[in-house]
C-alpha cells in the first residue's frame, strides 16, 4: 500500500558538494530525510514513499516531475549491479549533471556499493555519446580513466556504430543503456532487458516495459504511469529480435508527407556527426502534403547537396521544403530537441 502522510521535499542546492548530495540521497533513500528534488519544483510535500523527483521531458518541450520510490532506485541499482558483476567497495565516476536520472543514478549505486565518488580512478561511470566523443577526440585524461575502467555506461542518445566501433577499439568497455526516467534511467543493457525487467511491443510498434524500479507517478498528476497490468508504454518504436530489443526511432518524431512516413530523428541522426548538433528536422501542416518537412541548421545549408544526399538515402519524399539556416537550434529544458519551437519558426516564414 502507497504511503500518502506527506514527506518534505527539498530542492538539491546547486551549491551543494558532491559530498553533501550523497549523504542527502542516502538519508531520503533510508526514510530518514526529506525526499530530495533534482531540479526546480513547485512542490514542497510528497507521498511518504517518494525518495526523489526528477525533471523530464517529452517531444512538447513542457516539463514533467517523476516521482520515484527508494524501493524503485535501489531496484535500478542492483539490476545494474547484477549486470555489471559489480562487488562491494568498487567505485563509480560522476560525470553527468545530477538534474537526469542518469546522474543520480550514479549517486544511488555508490551508495549501493557503500562507496563515495571518485574523480580519476573509478571501476564504473555513465556518460552520453558527446562525452565519449570528445574523451576519444582529446585524447586526455578521461580517455585514460574510460579505457581503465571495468564498464563504462553510454547512454541518452543514440550512439552510432562508429563510435561505438572507435571507442572499443581504443580498449574501453561500453555498455549501451536505453531507458528513461519513469524506469529509474537505462534498464536495458547492451539491448538486454536487465534483471527483473519485461519488454513488450505494442501493435503500434511501441515499445512497452514493466520492472520493480519503475517510477510512481507524476507530481501534480493522480493518472498512473502503467496501466492495470503494471506496463509503462514509452513513445520509442522498437522490435525483439532473440530477446533483445532494438530501438528504431520515436513514435513522436514520425510525420506523414504526401502519404509518407518520414522519421524525423532518423533524418536529424544521418545528417549529424557523432557528438554534435548541427541540424534539426521538425514539420509544420501544409494543405497538400498534409506535413511538410523542414530543416533548420547553425551553419549554413548547402541546400543542393542535403537534398540530394536524403533523397538517395531515404527517398525523394524525405527532401525537406523548408530550410532555416545560421540560426541557434531550440532545446528543451532538458537539452533535447525542441522541435515544437522549431516548427513555430517556420510558421512564421512560409
Amino acid at each position: 500500500m502507497v504511503n500518502k502522510s506527506p514527506r518534505e521535499l527539498l530542492q538539491v542546492p546547486s551549491a551543494w558538494s558532491t559530498t553533501h548530495t550523497l549523504d542527502a540521497l542516502g538519508a531520503a533513500l533510508r526514510g530518514t530525510g526529506p525526499a530530495l528534488a533534482f531540479g526546480p519544483t513547485e512542490f514542497t510535500n510528497v507521498d511518504a514513499s517518494i525518495a526523489v523527483v526528477i525533471p523530464t521531458s517529452g517531444s512538447t518541450g513542457l516539463a514533467k516531475e517523476v516521482a520515484l520510490s527508494a524501493d524503485a532506485l535501489l531496484a535500478s541499482a542492483s539490476a545494474s549491479h547484477s549486470y555489471l558483476g559489480a562487488r562491494m567497495g568498487e567505485r563509480w565516476s560522476l560525470q553527468l549533471p545530477t538534474n537526469h536520472i542518469a546522474g543520480v543514478n550514479v549517486l544511488v549505486r555508490a551508495l549501493a556499493l557503500e562507496t563515495g565518488i571518485s574523480e580519476s580512478d573509478f571501476e564504473y561511470t555513465s556518460i552520453v555519446p558527446t562525452q565519449l566523443f570528445r574523451a576519444l577526440q582529446e585524447r586526455g585524461a578521461l580517455l585514460v580513466a574510460l579505457q581503465n575502467a571495468k564498464a563504462v555506461l553510454v547512454g541518452g542518445a543514440a550512439t552510432s556504430a562508429e563510435l561505438l566501433a572507435s571507442a572499443r577499439e581504443s580498449g574501453i568497455n561500453v555498455v549501451t543503456t536505453y531507458g528513461m526516467s519513469e524506469m529509474s534511467g537505462g534498464c536495458v543493457y547492451n539491448n538486454e532487458p536487465l534483471p527483473g525487467v519485461e519488454v513488450d511491443i505494442r501493435d503500434s510498434g511501441a515499445v512497452a516495459l514493466r520492472g520493480p524500479m519503475q517510477a510512481t507517478q507524476y507530481l501534480g498528476n493522480e493518472a498512473k504511469l502503467a496501466d492495470e497490468s503494471g506496463w509503462f508504454t514509452t513513445r520509442d518504436a522498437g522490435y525483439l529480435q532473440d530477446g533483445k530489443l532494438f530501438i528504431t526511432g520515436r513514435l513522436d518524431d514520425q510525420i506523414i508527407s504526401g502519404g509518407e512516413k518520414i522519421s524525423l530523428g532518423t533524418i536529424d541522426n544521418f545528417l549529424n556527426g557523432p557528438g554534435e548538433l548541427l541540424f534539426m528536422s521538425c514539420a509544420i501542416s501544409h494543405p497538400e502534403w498534409g506535413e511538410q518537412l523542414c530543416l533548420a541548421s547553425s551553419r549554413e545549408i548547402d541546400q543542393k547537396a542535403i537534398s540530394q544526399a536524403l533523397r538517395e538515402n531515404f527517398g525523394k519524399h524525405s527532401v525537406p521544403k523548408l530550410f532555416l539556416s545560421g540560426i541557434e537550434l531550440p532545446l528543451t529544458s532538458l537539452g533535447k530537441p525542441d522541435r515544437r519551437s522549431l516548427a513555430q519558426r517556420f510558421e512564421m516564414i512560409r
